[in-house]
């Protein structure tokens, strides 16, 4: 449970990320790029020229055939919004975590407050499991509020260019309950253990960049036609990753030493 202390050290965390223009920009951008801006231009795309789309039949031709219809475009922005997009939400939540994790026990040493938080009444485990639901619980917000714009957007753009909505599938249910939490669990538990060993937080941030290139990966193998990310796949995604992120953080509480991070 977190208690009243551990909930101070997180108000504050985020509160220094939210008056920070620079990182708050960062934060808005990207997620504005994948839930408005690649959309909105996917949704143009198909409705004035949708042969500009024949990269994707591989795709199409591993869509269910309970999905399938006459309209070629709409099986395009079914595939668009069911499959494509959840991918995405894997970055999200990973960029929001890197940039408001990286600045976690680097951004106390950077502003000079990190021996005063070590004096607080909190153990290190306390302070650390802090540091880690204040990044958590940012990244979420951000994860939602970017789903609520992205479905805004597409569910216009659809009524727009085919007259009717397409309904979001299981997988964003998996998507958002399971998979993006768990990544975004993952990526703040690694970030945070790289952020309390860096010297800057230019220097924890350029670490972290390799946990995008998996998700890269998967991104390409789809429009590459090698897998399509089905409901399923996500489902066992989400537990992996889950579990690898309660393994990680078990073992980085137990290495962390006040020696360490004043080092």
């Amino acid at each position: 449970m977190i208690n009243s202390k551990q909930t101070a050290i997180i108000k504050k965390d985020i509160k220094s990320i939210v008056s920070n223009r620079s990182l708050l920009t960062g934060l808005i951008i990207v997620p504005f790029i994948f839930t408005v801006f690649i959309p909105a231009v996917f949704i143009t795309i198909v409705h004035f020229s949708p042969d500009q789309m024949s990269d994707l039949e591989p795709m199409l031709n591993m869509l269910p055939s309970g999905q399938m219809s006459d309209n070629m475009s709409r099986n395009i922005l079914t595939l668009l919004l069911n499959y494509v997009m959840p991918v995405f939400f894997m970055l999200i939540p990973v960029m929001a975590a890197t940039i408001m994790a990286a600045s976690s026990f680097v951004g106390e040493k950077e502003k000079r407050t990190l021996e005063t938080l070590l004096y607080c009444p909190l153990s290190l485990t306390q302070i650390y499991q802090a540091k880690v639901w204040a990044s958590f619980f940012f990244s979420m917000v951000i994860s939602l509020l970017s789903f609520f714009v992205m479905m805004i957007v597409m569910e216009l753009g659809f009524l727009l260019t085919l007259g009717s909505m397409i309904l979001p599938g299981l997988s964003w249910v998996f998507t958002m309950l399971v998979v993006s939490p768990a990544v975004s669990l993952l990526a703040i538990t690694f970030i945070v253990m790289i952020s309390a060993k860096a010297k800057s937080m230019e220097e924890a941030q350029q670490r972290s960049v390799f946990l995008i290139i998996p998700i890269l990966f998967l991104i390409v193998g789809q429009f590459s036609g090698v897998m399509l990310i089905s409901s399923w796949y996500l489902l066992i995604a989400g537990a992996i990753f889950g579990t690898a992120a309660y393994i990680l953080m078990k073992r980085s509480m137990r290495s962390f030493t006040y020696e360490k991070l004043l080092m």
